[in-house]
């Protein structure tokens, strides 16, 4: 039995940083779940052509990582890129 699949969009602005990011938790940047997301799934990120990406997480890894969020968001203010 196949687990199904959370694929979530990703786009850049020209200096890379991160302009949108899909299944983003509240109160959490932009800048701060995509840096979160590379630590914990680099590995299943897709870049395509035009600052575009994707994560493709299996619903339990997505869950996992959207809970950890809620829990920490007030902590994650320094993430990769974020600055003040």
């Amino acid at each position: 039995m196949n687990e199904e699949v959370v694929v979530i969009h990703v786009r850049f602005a020209n200096d890379g940083a991160v302009q949108e990011i899909g299944e983003r938790p509240p109160g959490m940047t932009a800048q701060a779940w995509f840096g979160r997301l590379w630590k914990k799934a680099g590995d299943k990120f897709q870049a395509f052509a035009g600052g575009r990406g994707i994560f493709r997480l299996s619903c339990g890894e997505m869950k996992e990582l959207q809970d950890h969020g809620k829990e920490s968001a007030s902590e994650e203010t320094v993430e990769k890129g974020v600055e003040g």
